[in-house]
C-alpha cells in the first residue's frame, strides 16, 4: 500500500505546484503615456468645457484587449489596465490641449458654477486598439460649439501608429495616437478663441395693462327754450 500511495502523493503535488504557478502568474499594469505636454501659464487664456467624451463600450473596461488579424479583440493574458481607461483618456487629452493652448482655462465637463466656455468639444472615440502583428488604430469624431451655440466645426478622425511587440510597445503607441488627436484638436480651436461677445439683446418693456372700459353715460338732451309769437302783456 505504501509502495502505491507514493506515486500519487507525487502526481497530486505536481498538479497543485503547476495550479499555483498558474494562479501567482505576474500580471503587469499599463497606463497611457500622455508625453511631455507643456505647464500652461495663461490663467486667462482660451476657456474651453472638454467633454463629454464618449469612449466605445468595449473600451471600458480593465482587460487589454488584443486585436487578432482576423479583426476579433481577445483579453491580453500579460497585462491590463491599472484603472480607468476611459479616466486615463480624458487626463491625457485635458492635460495635451490645455498645453497647446496655453491656458489653464480647460476643464473637463460637467463644468462648474459659473463657468463660461467659449468653446465646447464634444468627442466621440469609437475605437483605440492594437495587436501584435496590428498597427495601434484611432478612430473618433469632434464637434466644436461656440458660447451662441453653434457648430463650428465637425470632423473624423482616423489615426494609426506603428509598434515593436509587446504590449508595452503596443500601450505607447496608442498613447501616442491620443496626443496626437490633441495636437490636432488645438489646432482646430485656436480660430475660435478671439470671438466677439455675445451682445445682449434689449428687453423689450412689458406692455401696460390696458385701462378698464367705463360704460358711456347715457346722454341726457338739454333743453332749450321754446319761442312763440305770442306776447305778455302786464298792468
Amino acid at each position: 500500500m505504501t509502495v502505491l500511495r507514493l506515486p500519487l502523493i507525487l502526481l497530486l503535488a505536481g498538479v497543485f505546484g503547476l495550479a499555483g504557478c498558474s494562479v501567482h502568474q505576474p500580471v503587469s499594469l499599463y497606463q497611457l503615456d500622455s508625453g511631455s505636454p507643456a505647464q500652461p501659464a495663461q490663467s486667462a487664456g482660451m476657456a474651453v468645457l472638454l467633454g463629454p467624451v464618449s469612449i466605445a463600450d468595449y473600451l471600458q473596461r480593465e482587460t487589454l484587449l488584443q486585436r487578432q488579424p482576423d479583426g476579433s479583440l481577445q483579453a491580453s493574458t500579460d497585462g491590463r489596465w491599472a484603472g480607468s481607461l476611459s479616466s486615463d483618456i480624458n487626463q491625457l487629452l485635458l492635460r495635451q490641449v490645455a498645453g497647446h493652448l496655453d491656458s489653464q482655462r480647460v476643464v473637463l465637463a460637467p463644468a462648474t458654477l459659473g463657468f463660461t466656455p467659449d468653446v465646447q468639444v464634444l468627442l466621440s472615440i469609437t475605437r483605440l486598439d492594437s495587436g501584435e502583428s496590428q498597427p495601434a488604430i484611432l478612430d473618433a469624431q469632434w464637434r466644436l460649439i461656440d458660447r451662441r451655440g453653434q457648430v463650428r466645426d465637425n470632423r473624423i478622425v482616423h489615426l494609426q501608429e506603428p509598434h515593436a511587440s509587446g504590449t508595452a510597445a503596443q500601450v505607447q503607441a496608442q498613447g501616442i495616437l491620443l496626443q496626437r488627436l490633441a495636437e490636432q484638436l488645438s489646432v482646430a480651436l485656436k480660430p475660435l478663441a478671439n470671438q466677439p461677445p455675445v451682445a445682449e439683446v434689449p428687453r423689450k418693456p412689458a406692455p401696460k395693462p390696458a385701462a378698464p372700459v367705463e360704460p358711456e353715460k347715457p346722454k341726457i338732451p338739454m333743453a332749450s327754450p321754446i319761442r312763440t309769437d305770442m306776447e305778455v302783456f302786464r298792468f
